[in-house]
Formats: C-alpha cells, sequence, structure tokens
C-alpha cells in the first residue's frame, strides 16, 4: 500500500485524495481551511471519500512516501517551504501547483536543504473530468521513477525531463493560449451582449472556426471556467507574466488576461453571487445579471 499526502483540499486535492484511496492507496489529506470556521465540515468531505484529514502538516506527512502540493498558484513557494524542513529520507514532494518555473526552482532548492525529494509536475487539462486520467508532465532526476508510481496507481503521468522547470515552462506557455481565449471570449461576448449582436458575432466565429463549437457549448464552457476559477486563474496568470519577464519578454497580454479572469467572479460577488448560484451555467443569462447594476 502507498502511503500519500495531499495538501489541500479543494476541487483537484479533493479528487486526487478520493481517487487515489479508490485505487487502494493510504492518503492523509491537510488544508489550511481545517483551522477555519469550515473545517469540520471540510474534514467530513475528506472522511467521506475514505481519506483521512490531518491536524497539522507535519502529522500529514508523516509516514508519506509521495507528497501531492495541490495549492493555489500564490502558497505554493510557502507550503515547499514548510514541507521542506519535515520531509525525511524517502519522501518526495511532486509539486502540482501552476507556477513559473524559477518559482519551482526556489521550491526544489528549498526541498534539497533537507532530506526529501522534489519532483515538478505540470497538470496538462482541467483535473475534471479526467480526473486521475488527466496527463501529467514530470520533471526532476526522479521523474522516471515517480512517473511508474503514479502510473501503477492510475494517473497519466510522463517523465519529461531531468531539469526542474522544463515541464512547468511548457504548462505556463499553453496557460497563456488557454486562459487567454476564456478571457477573450469573456470580453468578446460581454460587448457582443450589451449591443445586441451577440447572435451575428457567433455565426461569424463559428464561420471562421466551424470546428471548435461557438454555436453550442463552447461559450458557457469557457466563460464558465472564468465564473468558476478566475481568482486562481488570476494568480495562475500572475507566474505566467513571472514566466515570460524572467526570459525578457514584457508578458503584457498575460497581465491583461490576469485582470479579466479575476474580474468576472469580482462581479458576481459584487452581486451577492456565487459560481453555485449560477448553475446550470449560461453565460447569456449570467453576463445579463451583471450588467445590471449590483
Amino acid at each position: 500500500m502507498t502511503n500519500i499526502a495531499i495538501i489541500g483540499f479543494g476541487e483537484a486535492g479533493r479528487i486526487y485524495a478520493q481517487d487515489l484511496a479508490s485505487q487502494g492507496a493510504q492518503v492523509t489529506v491537510w488544508d489550511k481551511k481545517f483551522l477555519s470556521a469550515e473545517g469540520d465540515a471540510l474534514k467530513a468531505q475528506a472522511e467521506q471519500v475514505g481519506v483521512q484529514p490531518a491536524g497539522n502538516l507535519a502529522l500529514a506527512l508523516t509516514g508519506a512516501e509521495l507528497v501531492l502540493s495541490l495549492v493555489t498558484a500564490g502558497n505554493a513557494l510557502a507550503v515547499a517551504e514548510q514541507a521542506a524542513a519535515l520531509l525525511r529520507e524517502g519522501q518526495t514532494l511532486l509539486d502540482f501547483n501552476s507556477v513559473a518555473p524559477e518559482t519551482k526552482r526556489a521550491a526544489a532548492r528549498a526541498v534539497a536543504q533537507g532530506a526529501g525529494r522534489y519532483i515538478d509536475v505540470a497538470v496538462m487539462a482541467p483535473v475534471p473530468p479526467k480526473r486521475l486520467a488527466t496527463p501529467l508532465l514530470l520533471g526532476g532526476t526522479p521523474a522516471r521513477q515517480i512517473a511508474a508510481q503514479l502510473s501503477e496507481l492510475g494517473c497519466q503521468a510522463r517523465a519529461a525531463s531531468e531539469e526542474i522547470g522544463a515541464v512547468s515552462a511548457i504548462k505556463m506557455c499553453r496557460s497563456v493560449m488557454i486562459k487567454g481565449l476564456e478571457a477573450l471570449t469573456t470580453e468578446c461576448l460581454g460587448a457582443a451582449q450589451r449591443y445586441g449582436v451577440e447572435d451575428a458575432v457567433l455565426e461569424s466565429l463559428h464561420a471562421s472556426f466551424p470546428s471548435l463549437g461557438w454555436q453550442a457549448e463552447l461559450p458557457d464552457y469557457l466563460i464558465s471556467r472564468v465564473a468558476e476559477h478566475g481568482v486562481r486563474r488570476a494568480e495562475e496568470m500572475q507566474e505566467v507574466v513571472k514566466t515570460l519577464q524572467d526570459v525578457g519578454l514584457a508578458g503584457t497580454l498575460s497581465q491583461a488576461i490576469r485582470h479579466v479572469q479575476a474580474d468576472l467572479p469580482a462581479q458576481l460577488s459584487a452581486h451577492h453571487l456565487r459560481y453555485l448560484d449560477v448553475v446550470p451555467f449560461s453565460w447569456r443569462a449570467v453576463l445579463t445579471k451583471l450588467a445590471e447594476k449590483p
């Protein structure tokens, strides 16, 4: 039985915890929200899916062979630094977080000062709906060994580089396009709707790119991702900006994408709405509501 600790019990953390436990792993989870007002409810959710909530980070790591960090981009380095002092020989920190290559290298340097090992993991698609089948690229000296372990547990993991930061560079550059398409769609259709020309715009987009689904589910999907995950995606885009600036690029468009990703959830909040309040999601209905004064 593989002992696994998961740091972060958000959407991705819940999925990996539940599915790895169903594959026979012994899974312990830790999230700093366990200490908040919602902590008891989160711990109950963990127990319901067959995983053990820990009382603190040190307890979560005790006995774990693999430690998966699935936190927000803004917390990724701090979590790696906190875990570094606690890791023992034979324990490996898998950094699943979407951050700049240099942020991953800083995390790896912190872990190298202790007894544990570090793996750079790039998550190359949304974790839902594929769950454990979501493609993962691994980087670092033990990447082949860890990829084999993850594959035995049902993950779609592939060792892609021995260099820390390389797979994250792939992920960050991809995010310019993926998060950018979400932001462009949100801004494009938001403006088109206010001018009353959204159907004509969608027809034109379909004529240019007929295979993408502009007159079907694609707009709802892209804009819903911003509505649900825009705060986290904005943090990721800040790391994308860092990725670009670290190699001498301005990252001007990526900075704008960050603002659009953050803005839609902020508008929902201003209207006293949560994402769950607008599910099933209709971009037309949501953007119409947000056009009203809160």
